[in-house]
Parts: structure tokens; sequence; C-alpha cells
């Protein structure tokens, strides 16, 4: 990160190659890139295909086409290479790994091996959360007061031990309150523990979840600003506990106003005909589909 100015803005663009893009993405990605050209900062294209169980190869090469041809532009990405290379997630492991260690070390991660069936079946299994992630109920988790952390609490098997068969959680510090104020949705505040409880940072297939593979990446990659829905926002607390565990500085956040279909649910990679793919072949072009939006701040400072 030292190649990097610390004074100037970074944005991102991170879509998971999943599906086709829909409209919501490209309203999201397109309040991404406005900010950064407001701000005469940088742009980064962070393809996020570390998830081998859900991504495609094929969706690659189209989601890149599809967000040129919908007139966004960056200036480090997989396709054309910057200082924080690689920006494929599924070469930076050894990242991944690094961060890993250093949260079992610091004893802020312990194995689980309850199923998600397990967990919905927990007698004291809350309701889940305001993404839909069920609470864990602490079926697993060690005794004792876990903040600050203890050294005795780094005693489980390191990930990647022959014997490990488990899920690697992050825990939370009950009871504690998570503000933080959004760039868009102004002030914020989860309690842990009660908003949402442990979660996974490190699956039992060897691979990181979201929320330890975003904040490793955005931290690496100099972030200044992550723009992102607000169905992400409850994440946003999570991330900031891993950053503090971490040591490493958060960037500020901006959570758009999701874009709902004719029955008022989110879109999905499911609304096949709301696919920027779609609309292309029936005719529409970007600036007809972008017509109505307006940027809230979008002039450097608002």
């Amino acid at each position: 990160m030292s190649l990097l100015n610390p004074q100037s803005y970074r944005g991102r663009l991170a879509p998971s190659p999943t599906g086709l893009l829909h409209l919501g993405h490209a309203r999201t990605f397109w309040t991404a890139q406005e900010r950064a050209r407001a701000r005469g900062g940088t742009l980064v294209l962070r393809n996020e295909d570390i998830d081998s169980t859900r991504f495609q190869l094929e969706f690659v090469p189209q989601m890149i086409a599809d967000l040129r041809w919908f007139g966004l532009e960056w200036s480090e990405g997989p396709d054309c290479g910057g200082p924080c290379a690689p920006y494929n997630q599924s070469e930076r492991m050894n990242f991944y790994r690094a961060a890993l260690e250093k949260l079992r070390v610091g004893g802020f991660i312990y194995p689980c091996t309850c199923s998600r069936q397990d967990i919905r079946e927990a007698t004291r299994a809350p309701h889940a959360n305001a993404d839909g992630e069920p609470i864990y109920p602490g079926t697993c988790r060690p005794q004792g007061n876990p903040w600050p952390m203890t050294s005795d609490m780094n005693s489980a098997p390191a990930p990647g031990h022959p014997s490990r068969s488990a899920n690697w959680r992050f825990r939370v510090p009950d009871g504690e309150t998570i503000a933080f104020t959004d760039g868009n949705c102004g002030g914020q505040k989860f309690v842990a523990g009660k908003d949402f409880g442990d979660f996974v940072i490190w699956r039992q297939d060897d691979v990181p979840a979201y929320q330890l593979a975003c904040v490793v990446d955005d931290a690496a990659m100099g972030i200044t600003e992550v723009v992102r829905g607000a169905d992400l926002l409850i994440s946003t607390a999570r991330q900031l506990l891993l950053y503090r565990a971490l040591g490493l500085p958060p960037p500020d956040f901006w959570h758009c106003a999701l874009m709902l279909d004719e029955q008022g649910q989110r879109l999905a990679k499911r609304h096949d005909a709301l696919s920027l793919r779609t609309l292309r072949e029936q005719g529409s072009t970007p600036e007809q589909l972008r017509s109505d939006w307006r940027v809230p701040g979008q002039t450097a400072g608002g």
C-alpha cells in the first residue's frame, strides 16, 4: 500500500460472477463511479470470484462487457492490472490466510462445527437479523470473557490443520454498540450479540467468507470509500469489528437505496428481465436506463 497516495480518493466496483448483472447493480456501480469522478479519484474493479460453489467462469467476460457497455470505467482491475494486483479474489488466498492466522493468534476466532440446520433448530437461536442471517446461538463458542481477547483462546488447531472440518467464526463483543455514520443513510447503530452474532469468516471448504475477504481486499487496495447496497449496512458493523481486530483503518461507507421490482422485492440475479444483457438485447441504451438517476453528493465534499 506504500505505492498509493493516502490522501487520494479510491473507490471500487466489486461484482461477483454468479449471474448476469441487473439494473440494481448498475445503479450502485454508477453511483460509485460518479462519486469517484467528482473527487478526481481512482476507481478499482475487483472480481469477487472466491466462491467456487456459486460463480461460473463464463460470467466473468460477460460481467466486464456489460459494465463497459453501461459506460463504467476503471483504471485498475483484472483486465488492466494496477499496483494492487491481483484483482481476482481467487488469486489472493495468501492475503486471506495471513489475516486468518492473525485473527487466530489474537484469539478473535474459534472453530465451529454447527451446520445451518443446527443453528435454525437450536432452542436458543433467536430470529434472523436484518439481513436474514440467523444469529448464532453460541453452541461452539469458547467459555470466558472474550473482549479483550485472552491469550489462552488461541489453542485451537490452526486453519488448514488435517483434522479441521469446521467453519471459523469471529467472536463478537456481546452488548457493544457498533456505531458509524453512513454517507447516504446517516447514523447507524447495531448491537453485537443482539442485532448480529458470531459470524463465519472462513468456511469449512477452506475458502474465506465474504466478510473477511472484503475487509482484507479493501484495506490492501487502499479503498477510501465503499459504495454498495443498503442491504449490507449490518455487514458494515461486522466488518468494522474485523478492521479493529486486524489493526486496519476502515474506509468510509455509502450505502445506496435498493432497487425494487413491481412487487416491492429487491432485485436479484434471478430477475433476468432486468439484467443488463437482456435490456441491451431489447434495444435499451445506458443513457435511457439512467436518465432519471441522481447521485446525491456527486460534487466534491458532498
